[in-house]
C-alpha cells in the first residue's frame, strides 16, 4: 500500500496520538490530528487527505458529522472507528467501521475496504456506463 496522507478525527487526544503512531509505523503521514467537525473540516481543506480515519463519537458533535461536512466539497476515503456496536449505526453506503479495540491488521485491512470502496456517486456513474439503452 502507497503511503497516505491521512487526517485523524478523535476527541480523546491519547487515542489520537497512538492512532497517529500507528499509522505511522504503517507508513503513512499523520496530516493533522483533530478533535472536532470544524477543526476537521479545516484541516481537511488545508491538507487535502487521502484518507481519514473518524471516530464515531465525538463528544457533542459525531465523528459521522465531520465526514459529512468533509465530502460535501470533496469525497475521502474514510474508516469510521467506534466503541459501540457496529451493527445500527447511521451511515451510508461508503461507510467502513472498525470496532475498538482494534489490532493493527485489522486497520489495515478496514483502510484497504475504504480505498477499494468507489464513492456512492462515482458507482453510480459505472452502473450508467454499463446500462445497455434499449429503444
Amino acid at each position: 500500500m502507497n503511503a497516505l496522507r491521512t487526517l485523524v478525527v478523535e476527541d480523546d487526544a491519547i487515542i489520537g496520538g497512538l492512532l497517529a503512531e500507528t499509522l505511522e509505523g504503517l507508513g503513512h503521514t499523520v496530516c493533522a490530528v483533530e478533535s472536532n467537525v470544524a477543526n476537521a473540516a479545516a484541516a481537511a481543506s488545508h491538507w487535502r487527505p487521502d484518507l481519514m480515519i473518524v471516530d464515531v463519537g465525538q463528544g457533542e458533535a459525531t465523528g459521522i458529522a465531520a465526514v459529512k461536512e468533509i465530502v460535501r466539497s470533496r469525497f475521502v476515503p474514510h474508516v469510521l472507528v467506534t466503541g459501540e456496536a457496529v451493527r445500527g449505526m447511521p451511515s451510508g453506503p461508503d461507510a467502513v467501521f472498525i470496532q475498538k479495540p482494534f489490532r493493527v491488521p485489522d486497520l489495515e485491512q478496514a483502510i484497504q475496504r475504504a480505498l477499494a470502496t468507489p464513492p456512492a456517486c462515482d458507482r453510480f456513474a459505472e452502473q450508467s456506463e454499463k446500462a445497455e439503452v434499449v429503444i
